[in-house]
């Protein structure tokens, strides 16, 4: 491994200066980048770590970089959001890296070479996996791996091109790294719970074999997490869609998912602390709710007929509070939904993705929860992927919540459905939020969250 220079965007602006022309055109395509829709404004350089020498055939980066943009209207002060790139270094791309291109460096110790994203190239991605089988330290990175677990020589690494928010490496069927791309100091939750998972003995979620933090000024960023790879799993989206397609029945599906989500919830509660919800906490959560209904119904006119109903559903959570309702809240997944969930072909079900939703601030994502969130966001998911389907079945989406539910009781002992406010406080603040994102993003997809909307508003809240 190479000798690694750490550097900092004051002692030494020249790399980032050669490459800035080149990744303001790039990073905003990317389809992990956060900030769509508002200019690149210029970059400053967290850190930079020389993994390959760049004077050589190849050459390989680490970087984080913060990207600078305009402040949204109404928005705090930000720094910029920090990205995790893996910059590789050659004279000219092969065709087969032609995908990956970021484009050729013009100016400074670069001058002349061309760039590009090494996630794409063998040999980059092999680095990163000998640098965590050797539990290496490079400049601020540490490349560490759980007691006991081995990481064999010789697997094939191949990049997963269907990603959304961060990237992913297969390597030989084996292992699988995911590489987050948006990174914050702190505790990461999708390395975090996963781990706590494992340490319980809880067999629903791939155990953390590996992972790469860096440590830089006094703060500490998860930037990757090994796991085993599951292979010949099917993801439970595209699962869902194959069945509506065939016209299947998903109920048992469902109901085993439901048991794998109350298993994972159950050993979450066992390994880390649980609270309870009083009256102040709960009547925070409704207020929340409310102004997310207040915004939305500002950014979309088509829910203003609808606002007084769905109002409602966030009082009548209000009021069991001040009647002195409690409930227990937990780690969760977070962001749970078809698309957060493998099955096996032999039938066993797995829950990934413990990240949460990214757009939120990392504190959010860590605090305890009412497990109802995650159940909530499931019984949209079954929503959407009815209306998805080429052929809708009628009734499907309704079997296929009655059937999680059922699973769900099945292990914890509790049917959601008995707890009726909560969850649909929760679906309701769910579906005002999927209004708002295809509004902005698919308004061709809008009728499906305005469907569950003229629903919530005509059922009783109690």
């Amino acid at each position: 491994m190479a000798e690694t220079v750490t550097l900092s965007g004051k002692t030494s602006p020249g790399l980032l200066a050669s490459l800035d022309p080149l990744l303001r055109e790039w990073l905003p395509r990317q389809r992990w980048f956060a900030g769509k829709g508002r200019p690149v404004t210029g970059f400053s350089l967290v850190a930079a770590t020389e993994l390959l020498p760049a004077d050589g055939r190849l050459g390989l980066f680490h970087l984080l970089v913060r990207a600078h943009q305009p402040l949204m209207l109404g928005a705090e002060p930000h720094p910029g959001d920090c990205y995790q790139l893996l910059i590789g270094v050659r004279e000219a791309l092969p065709p087969r890296l032609a995908p990956a291109l970021i484009g050729h460096v013009d100016q400074g110790s670069l001058a002349g070479r061309t760039v590009y994203d090494a996630l794409y190239d063998s040999r980059p991605a092999e680095v990163l996996l000998e640098a965590l089988r050797a539990q290496a330290r490079i400049g601020g990175l540490r490349f560490e791996r759980e007691p006991g677990q081995e990481i064999r020589t010789g697997l094939v690494p191949r990049l997963v091109t269907a990603e959304q928010s961060n990237s992913s490496v297969v390597y030989g069927d084996t292992f699988i790294l995911k590489l987050l791309r948006r990174v914050v100091p702190g505790v990461n939750p999708d390395l975090e719970l996963p781990l706590a998972l494992a340490r319980e003995g809880c067999p629903r979620v791939p155990a953390p074999t590996a992972w790469l933090r860096a440590e830089l000024a006094g703060d500490s960023y998860v930037l990757g997490v090994l796991q085993p790879f599951l292979q010949g799993a099917t993801d439970g989206w595209e699962l869902a869609l194959r069945e509506l397609a065939k016209g299947e029945d998903f109920g048992a599906e469902a109901r085993a998912l439901g048991r794998a989500t109350a298993e994972v919830h159950a050993a979450l509660a066992r390994a880390l602390p649980t609270v309870t919800l009083g009256h102040t906490q709960l009547q925070l959560l409704a207020d929340g709710m409310i102004e997310r209904l207040d915004v939305a119904t500002q950014a979309v006119p088509a829910l203003r007929p609808y606002a007084p109903a769905l109002h409602s559903a966030f009082t009548a959570l209000a009021d069991l509070a001040s009647e002195g309702r409690t409930w227990t809240a937990q780690r969760i997944h977070g962001d749970l939904h078809l698309g957060q969930c493998l099955r096996s072909p032999a039938g066993q079900w797995w829950l990934i993705d413990f990240e949460g939703e990214p757009s939120k601030p990392l504190a959010e994502r860590r605090m305890p929860q009412p497990p109802l969130r995650d159940i909530a966001g499931m019984l949209r998911s079954f929503d959407y992927a009815a209306h998805s389907a080429v052929s809708q079945a009628e009734g499907w989406a309704e079997g296929c919540r009655a059937a999680y539910c059922s699973g769900y009781a099945e292990v914890s002992g509790r049917d959601p459905r008995t707890d009726p406010v909560l969850l649909r406080a929760y679906e309701t603040d769910k579906a005002i939020y999927e209004v708002v994102y295809e509004a902005r993003h698919r308004p061709d997809w809008l009728p499906v969250p305005m469907a569950a909307i003229e629903r919530y508003a005509a059922s009783d809240p109690h």
